[in-house]
């Protein structure tokens, strides 16, 4: 079985888990997968917590799932769990409750938000009562928001910025100094190109901001389904139908290359015309900068290769 093939597995076998769970509590799929997809990405970013080596990927404590006062922390028997006031369940009907259980743990999660109901607004309020932060909750809300849009999971291709066929270039500036506003690290990669020259989402996501900033000039971020925050900036305008909250996939031009920035609204014409393209990654708690670079290169040539099939 081919890397391509494996990954087809891997979404039909979450795909029919999170279906599953819609059947037994009536969450839309999409939800359940959203929740699901962060929790992935969270640990994978994080050595506090374990790696996920199941199908699913959310993450309950052995003291939650048992109950804090249970003596037994890996108790799997539903009765003394409910007893003790743990979150475990027993999902698949065999009549354990087992935190090594995908169903159980998918299903487990599903009745914390089912306490509070079905529709959007009360699975924000579940989301919140769970993760006690708003950040986490728009990040899953968007995350089920684009998987309900595509109605699929496998939206991991990505395209690069602005179009191949076009004249510019980039190297590896992430980390380097910058003057204007103050001393700070350039977090980001300047692919330089002709103005108006479009620019494209990288990546299946949802935007997340749109606006001016007095460094960035015109500017949009777009957060996909791996908690990474996509930045362009120095645009000389946006796609005239972009809006934040807006759906997003590979290819998708949401603005055209320029030189804004430096200065109040409107300012432009500071530097040479350029998209600056900065990654963010949230890890449940913060969020950080890293090299997009890499990714970028990596793009490009699956773009390449993919243009002369």
């Amino acid at each position: 079985m081919g890397f391509a093939d494996g990954r087809e597995d891997m979404h039909e076998k979450r795909m029919e888990l999170y279906r599953q769970v819609e059947a037994a509590t009536q969450i839309p799929w999409y939800y359940i997968a959203a929740v699901d997809q962060y929790e992935r990405n969270v640990r994978e970013a994080r050595r506090d917590l374990p790696d996920p080596s199941g199908t699913a990927a959310i993450y309950i404590k052995p003291e939650e799932w048992s109950g804090l006062l249970n003596p037994n922390h890996s108790d799997n028997n539903p009765a003394s769990i409910q007893f003790f006031q743990g979150t475990g369940f027993d999902g698949n009907g065999d009549g354990k409750a087992q935190l090594e259980n995908d169903e159980d743990v998918l299903h487990a999660f599903a009745q914390q938000l089912l306490s509070f109901g079905t529709s959007h607004d009360n699975i924000r309020i579940g989301l919140w009562n769970y993760y006690h932060r708003d950040k986490a909750v728009g990040i899953i809300m968007d995350k089920a928001k684009i998987y309900k849009h595509f109605g699929r999971l496998d939206l991991d291709s990505h395209a690069f910025p602005v179009p191949l066929r076009s004249n510019h270039s980039y190297k590896n500036t992430w980390g380097d100094a910058r003057g204007w506003g103050g001393r700070r690290i350039h977090e980001g990669t300047d692919i330089f190109a002709g103005y108006g020259v479009p620019v494209r989402a990288t990546g299946y996501g949802i935007v997340e901001m749109k606006g001016w900033n007095k460094y960035g000039g015109w500017r949009v971020g777009i957060r996909d389904i791996n908690n990474n925050y996509h930045y362009y900036a120095h645009l000389s305008g946006f796609s005239e139908d972009l809006k934040t909250g807006q759906v997003v996939k590979p290819g998708q031009v949401i603005g055209g290359v320029g030189s804004s920035g430096y200065g109040p609204p409107g300012t432009s014409g500071k530097f040479p015309p350029h998209l600056h393209y900065g990654m963010y990654k949230d890890n449940g708690y913060s969020e950080w900068s890293f090299d997009p670079y890499p990714h970028l290169r990596m793009w490009e040539r699956q773009e390449r290769i993919q243009s002369k099939k």
